[in-house]
């Protein structure tokens, strides 16, 4: 029993400092303290966001689903992939966790609230928040970046979507991400 707790502890060190960022109360606090004197910084993404319905392990599962044709009061929780590269097998950077809805009664335009969750390299664990509209149908569609957690606290930016490849179930999303944060 001993060493199964020293075992659960150790990982639990060893992924707080996997984080690229120091988490708590009392982190935020000192974050705080030191953000008059940090420099704002602007970061690039780019990323593909994989929404899959269809098949044994769906990524996005309808909560309500629609008759109308612009797909107006559809709801889903997603939890898909963000991929470096367009391939299902390309390398996953992070998750976009959230929900989006059908918001439009004459056009296809969804409601999206949901957090790009990084899970690799200097921000993992960190997020950032996006909470906009977005016009399924258009070329390039922009969404605002409205906050972070982690790397990512107080970030602000936009994130511009392009449809890469859709069927009637799924569809692969190439996102690129413009974001002002601090460097703290």
């Amino acid at each position: 029993m001993e060493k199964t707790s020293l075992i659960i502890l150790l990982c639990f060190i060893l992924m707080s400092m996997v984080q690229g960022v120091v988490l708590g109360p009392k982190a935020v606090e000192k974050w705080f303290k030191e953000l008059p004197h940090a420099k704002q910084k602007v970061t690039k993404f780019h990323f593909y966001f994989h929404d899959i319905t269809s098949g044994k392990n769906p990524t996005a599962v309808p909560i309500i689903k629609s008759k109308s044709p612009t797909f107006f009061g559809y709801v889903a929780m997603i939890d898909d992939p963000l991929t470096v590269g367009p391939e299902v097998n390309s390398t996953i950077v992070g998750r976009a966790q959230g929900i989006y809805g059908g918001a439009g009664q004459k056009e296809a335009a969804l409601l999206m609230t949901l957090n790009f969750v990084f899970t690799t390299g200097k921000y993992n664990g960190s997020t950032l928040s996006v909470l906009g509209r977005n016009p399924a149908f258009h070329k390039y569609r922009e969404m605002p970046i409205v906050g972070g957690s982690g790397v990512f606290r107080f970030a602000q930016g936009i994130a511009t979507a392009k449809t890469y490849w859709m069927n009637a179930t799924d569809a692969i999303v190439e996102y690129n991400v413009i974001v002002l944060h601090y460097d703290v």
